[in-house]
């Protein structure tokens, strides 16, 4: 039984149809303009129905979005991309197409493909984080995916590693969304470079260039400069201090880490692995868990809601 998977981005829309074992036998992609709601909702038809014109016998169609979703993974409560408040989406795409919809959170749906078919298909508890512009994330439980009561939980880049701290975009201070995503590696990158010093490099291609930029970054991590590695250090060192804290909640056998700055692998899992060691209750009589890199990358959220469809429809 197959199923479609539909991604919606800040500038794309990405579809596809997965067979049972996380195979796309079929993709689209449009562009969108996230300030017009009603375009978003009329692409996603099309797509649907695009997708569904083939031979395969289509079980359910799933809709991963960024924001926070009800419980009954249904309505939107709020989009930071678009404007969604409240917003009934399955109910308006369940009148417009004869599948049954699931609507589901974009970080849960990758995370759940990576659980899936990736790197998490082995065990049966496992958390990501994927480290991006900002930082998102997904915590699987006993082999079924945590959304909490209200069906908002497992926004783990929005837990609180510094009282006090830095601002954050919720409204929040000293999330790990401060200290752990890219945006965070490239301020320690620029303050780095204003030191001088190991940093001097960074310095050097910032003057050159007008700005450190994400890419900038990783390639002079990749080719070993001394600044860089050591702004992705503090980088880990934050990241495995929040997998500590989450370790002795949630006890999971395994920590995988995606998005554009997990390309580092382990150069930054070594950092990462430090942390959590030197930060994780009762060491030494506490089993370890796994940190591992992602598996799937682009295909991720297309492939779990795809899935999550699957298994909704079957219920």
């Amino acid at each position: 039984m197959h199923a479609i998977g539909i991604d919606i981005g800040g500038t794309k829309i990405a579809g596809a149809v997965v067979d049972e074992l996380g195979t796309i036998v079929r993709e689209d992609r449009v562009p969108t303009d996230a300030s017009r709601p009603e375009e978003i909702e009329n692409a996603v038809v099309a797509m649907i129905e695009r997708l569904s014109d083939g031979p395969e016998e289509i079980a359910g169609a799933g809709v991963a979005a960024a924001g926070f979703i009800d419980a009954a993974q249904s309505t939107v409560y709020y989009a930071p991309n678009i404007n969604w408040r409240h917003e009934p989406f399955r109910e308006k795409l369940e009148k417009r197409i004869d599948l049954p919809v699931l609507i589901e959170n974009d970080a849960n749906a990758a995370g759940w493909a990576e659980f899936r078919y990736g790197a998490g298909r082995l065990v049966s508890d496992m958390v990501i984080l994927t480290i991006g512009t900002g930082v998102g994330g997904a915590i699987v439980s006993n082999d079924r995916l945590f959304r909490g009561g209200f069906g908002a939980g497992a926004e783990i880049g929005h837990m609180r590693v510094v009282p006090g701290g830095l601002p954050c975009g919720c409204g929040a201070h000293g999330c790990i969304e401060q200290y752990g995503s890219g945006r965070a590696l490239q301020r320690m990158a620029n303050e780095l470079a204003d030191a001088g010093g190991i940093g001097q490099v960074l310095a050097d291609v910032r003057s050159r260039t007008g700005s450190l930029s994400g890419s900038d970054i990783s390639a002079l991590i990749m080719a070993g400069d001394p600044g860089a590695l050591a702004a992705l250090r503090q980088l880990g060192d934050w990241l495995g201090q929040a997998c500590a804290s989450l370790g002795a909640i949630l006890d999971p056998q395994l920590f995988v880490f995606g998005g554009g700055v997990a390309q580092a692998g382990e150069l930054l899992l070594e950092p990462i692995r430090l942390a959590y060691l030197e930060n994780l209750p009762a060491r030494g009589f506490h089993p370890e868990p796994e940190f591992k890199i992602a598996e799937l990358v682009n295909d991720a959220g297309v492939v779990g809601a795809a899935d999550l469809a699957r298994l909704h429809a079957s219920q």
